[in-house]
Formats: C-alpha cells, structure tokens, sequence
C-alpha cells in the first residue's frame, strides 16, 4: 500500500496575533481519514484552523492544506474545504434550502447546481423536512445540522468541524456522530475535528493532535497507540507491603500504591497476569480484584498535558 499524502502539515509553524505568539514551531504531518484536534481552553486550536483557511499569515514556518500553502493558496482552499464553525453564523430570515444554497453559491457552485446540492445536503442530514422553515425557527440540534449541511453542500475535499456537537441532547449528539462517522467510512472527504470533548475525539478519529501552549504536545495514530504494548491495571490487595510494590517495579512495571491497598500498574508487553500472582504468592499478599485495560485517549491526552512544554509525549505517522 502507498504512502498516503498528508491532508496538513506544518514545518515550523508561528503564529503571532499582536504581541503575542499564540501558535509555536508546530512541526508534523496528519494523513488520517478523520483527525482530532484537542487541547484545553487558549492552547491554540482556533487559531491554528483560522491559519489553515487562510485568515492568520504564519510569522513563521508555513502550513500545508492538502497539499496547497494555507495563506498563499486560501482562495483555492476555501473552495475545497468545508468549514462548520462552533459560533452560529445565519442569516436569520432565511429558509433552510436558500441558506445552504447561498453558502455553496459562495463556495463556487453556480446557482443551479448550488440548489440542487443543497436539498441533497439536507436531506443527508436530516433536515429536509424542514427545508423550507426559516434558520431562526430552528432548534440548537437542527442549527447544528444545518452547520454541516452547509458545509458539505460544495462537494469539499476536507471538513473542518469544530465542536459539531455543541449544545446537543444526547440524541441530538448521536444523529451527528454517526453522520461523520459515515462520512468517514465514505471515504471521499477528510475531516479535521476540533472537540473538548474526548468521547467525541474517540469514537470517530483515527488520528489526533493535541496541542499545549501553542505547541504540538502530541501527535498519533489513536488504534496504533490502542495497540501498543502498554496496558493499564488497577489491583485491590490485602496484606500488599513497598516490597511487593518493589518486586513489581523489579519486573519493568511502573507502579503507584495507596493506603487502602489499591495499586496502579502500567505493564510492559512481556510481562503477564500470573507474575504478579507469583510474587503475591511468595509475599502472602491477597489480590481480592484485578481490573485491565488498555491505553485510551484520556491517557494519551494527560501525558500529553503533564508532558514538558514543546516536547511531544508521541509522534507517528
């Protein structure tokens, strides 16, 4: 299998708005179907997708949207990319059907064809129903929705969604995961996702970065960081002493004991279950519980956090 082209990347990205540097020699390449962009409040996320549709000009560095410079090549790029914006931004007064078919028409489509991608976007999201209903009659879900109708209605090679679930019920929230994630499988448009929210993140990105501080505190594939060798065990013990903690590092695990007996392992590949079940036997320590999982995106986002500023926990292809 070829090597697949990225659809961003940075070399040495610095942003500057005013006086202060709000992105920081953001290096890396993202080839994922759908990739997540997190990072907690002010580290930079809505400035790095503004700089990639062309509204920032780096200071450094440059940034790459399929393939194409993101301020040099903008016209180009906002006409293959779709962008669904966590503000709303309607024209109020306007129906459902004139409001895609007005925002395609800017995207480049011309009048006719603009029309007919827009019933067919909204249909697709499940607002054709109501079509003909003015924007400011709609509900916060349908809002939602019709944010990405307008954005796919062009026909965009990228989607740019940030916080598409925004606000909604939890019905509301799951009409819209499984449209990205058929959109996804799909497979002819890439999407960028910007989300505080790590559940959204996890169940329809292949790929995340995870920015600290303006930099790139992580970048990985999520199944292949799923896949590796570490593995998270949580033990309820009776009798456990610093020395079965010791005997449990001397195996290559790193561990953390508490006062009511409770101990964390992260296990390496090559160690297994019944080691540490020798080593209470040998110390008459009791395992009363034994609970296992494997790495998640929490834990890939918290190491990132706890990780020193500009050094990246992971990078991958």
């Amino acid at each position: 299998m070829g090597v697949i082209d990225p659809v961003i990347g940075f070399d040495g990205l610095e942003v500057r708005l005013g006086a202060r540097t709000v992105l920081n020699g953001l290096t890396g390449e993202l080839r994922g179907n759908a990739i997540g962009l997190l990072g907690p409040n002010g580290a930079g996320k809505s400035t790095l997708i503004n700089t990639l549709l062309g509204f920032h000009s780096p200071s450094k560095g440059t940034a790459h949207v399929l393939g194409l410079d993101a301020y040099r090549d903008r016209a180009r790029i906002r006409g293959a990319v779709g962008y669904m914006p966590e503000n709303d931004s309607f024209i109020g007064n306007m129906t459902g059907v004139h409001f895609v078919r007005y925002m395609a028409e800017l995207s480049g489509l011309p009048s006719a064809a603009a029309l007919e991608r827009a019933h067919e976007a909204l249909f697709y999201v499940g607002l054709g129903e109501v079509r003909y209903r003015k924007v400011n009659s709609y509900s916060l879900g349908m809002k939602q929705l019709i944010k990405l109708a307008q954005a796919l209605a062009h026909g965009p090679k990228l989607l740019i969604l940030d916080e598409p679930t925004n606000g909604m019920d939890p019905i509301a929230r799951q009409r819209m995961i499984q449209l990205v994630k058929d959109i996804r499988k799909e497979g002819s448009v890439r999407l960028l996702i910007s989300s505080h929210l790590l559940r959204d993140i996890d169940e329809t990105c292949d790929e995340v970065l995870i920015l600290k501080d303006g930099r790139v505190a992580a970048l990985c594939n999520i199944e292949a960081e799923r896949r590796s060798n570490r593995s998270f065990m949580e033990l309820e013990t009776v009798g456990a002493t610093e020395k079965f903690s010791v005997s449990v590092r001397g195996l290559g695990c790193e561990c953390a004991s508490f006062p009511d007996g409770r101990i964390k392992l992260v296990i390496p590949e090559n160690i297994e279950v019944r080691d540490l079940y020798v080593i209470a036997s040998e110390q008459g320590v009791q395992i009363r519980r034994m609970n296992q999982r494997r790495d998640s995106l929490e834990d890939i986002f918290l190491r990132a956090m706890e990780s020193e500023a500009g050094r990246p926990t992971h990078v991958s292809a």
